[in-house]
């Protein structure tokens, strides 16, 4: 699930949950919901619910099936606990991931989620924190024992997605094997074999 499927359900601006400040953010902050029961659409309802007078918010949550952004990424939201000036708060985006469901699922679609925005960022998994790297709080908690490997599996994903992208000087090349039906364009770095080969060729004659 990459960021440009995240469905954009921004809660109104005068939603005390929309600080109303200016973000440019550094780092991704991860969470766990603590809500075993919660799916996505269950967490957005709850930031506009008249019973929750909190100040607390976040960016995206995901589960099995989707990712729901309530506060624009250009826009601080206090989700990290470290008070209206600290770092996690500031300079950073908030990731809820919940814990209903089909979890694997879930934390698949949130690994490539992350990926995607570091991909688009051109940065490296440093940028990626859990929640209590900012304040104590033992979130997320379900991925905290195992954060190395979480950590992992999102680099993983970046290498993947990247060795899938058409390199700069080869993208007016695939645009027009595409076009011309020569190839579907898809593995862009993997080895070619003798009978693709023969394919692409086979179809540039009847081509012409």
């Amino acid at each position: 699930m990459k960021y440009s499927e995240v469905r954009k359900q921004h809660l109104q601006k005068d939603n005390k949950k929309r600080i109303g400040k200016a973000l440019d953010f550094q780092y991704i902050t991860v969470h766990n919901t603590a809500n075993p029961t919660s799916t996505a659409k269950n967490e957005r309802a709850w930031l506009d619910n008249p019973q929750n007078t909190s100040t607390t918010g976040w960016h995206i949550v995901v589960d099995e099936f989707e990712a729901i952004e309530a506060i624009p990424l250009s826009e601080v939201a206090y989700h990290a606990g470290d008070g209206a000036n600290g770092l996690g708060n500031t300079k950073s985006i908030g990731i809820e991931i919940c814990e209903s469901g089909d979890y694997a699922k879930t934390e698949q679609n949130a690994v490539e989620l992350i990926a995607s925005i570091l991909i688009e960022k051109d940065w490296g998994t440093d940028r990626v924190k859990p929640h209590k790297h900012w304040s104590s709080k033992q979130c997320p908690r379900i991925i905290l024992p195992y954060w190395n490997d979480f950590i992992k599996c999102i680099d993983e994903e970046v290498k993947k997605e990247k060795s899938n992208e058409v390199s700069s000087w080869a993208k007016e090349a695939h645009t027009w094997i595409v076009k011309e039906k020569i190839s579907d364009g898809t593995r862009p770095k993997d080895p070619i074999t003798r009978e693709e080969v023969w394919a692409m060729l086979h179809r540039i004659r009847i081509d012409n």
